[in-house]
């Protein structure tokens, strides 16, 4: 049972790891490869209502994907958007990525080979992964501007949605950790996490909500103080 406490903390990392971005043209729109088909439809809502006359999709597989995506995440999030009625000129698929830096580098690299000149970027994401997001595409290509988008749904909604509570819980705390370690690793840049959103992750990690949590090579959680 998740307490009100542990749902309260947990409305505090959603919020923040949303951008508040309202969507505007932009030369592409690149969707993140994940178990969530929701980016896919994201991003072709975006396409119909003209905000970016190309989407690319990225991503392989990972262990939460392959059996549910076989052909690989970028390729069926590319089949999703053909039976919504996007046309195949209008798609491009990064079938390589297997991390957050990766979607990005690679799909920059493959607009650039394509001779597609990028001012602007529509980055769509899970709902909690828009900051992670972000901040990373900042730090790998930070001569475009970015413009994050995600699927818009209240937390109780996007869990119910994924079937399992207490790990969108978990996702939501390893989204948040990542935002506080990975900077100093050069993965990301640096951004202002608010006490409230601090202490709301201090009390889910303690309080168990781990899963996700990357960890050092004692297996214990990696600590930004550290």
């Amino acid at each position: 049972m998740i307490s009100t406490q542990d749902w309260a903390d947990t409305q505090r990392l959603w919020d923040y790891h949303q951008m508040g971005h309202t969507p505007r043209p932009c030369s592409v729109a690149i969707g993140l490869g994940s178990h969530d088909l929701g980016v896919a439809d994201t991003a072709v809502d975006l396409y119909k209502r003209g905000m970016a006359p190309l989407l690319v999709f990225t991503g392989a597989t990972s262990p939460t994907t392959r059996e549910r995506m076989p052909r690989g995440e970028a390729v069926h999030y590319r089949e999703r958007a053909i039976e919504l009625g996007v046309p195949d000129s209008a798609v491009m698929v990064e079938p390589q990525a297997r991390n957050t830096g990766e979607n990005i580098r690679f799909s920059r690299d493959l607009l650039a080979e394509a001779g597609i000149e990028v001012s602007s970027v529509l980055l769509i994401s899970k709902p909690y992964e828009e900051r992670r997001a972000y901040a990373t595409a900042r730090k790998l290509w930070p001569e475009v501007e970015i413009v994050s988008a995600s699927n818009s749904m209240a937390l109780r909604d996007y869990a119910d949605s994924i079937g399992d509570a207490r790990l969108v819980i978990d996702m939501l705390v390893g989204a948040l950790q990542r935002l506080l370690v990975y900077p100093a690793q050069g993965f990301m840049i640096t951004q202002q996490v608010p006490g409230d959103v601090l202490d709301a992750y201090d009390r889910l990690s303690t309080g168990g909500y781990v899963s996700r949590l990357l960890r050092d090579s004692e297996g214990k959680p990696l600590n930004p103080d550290a």
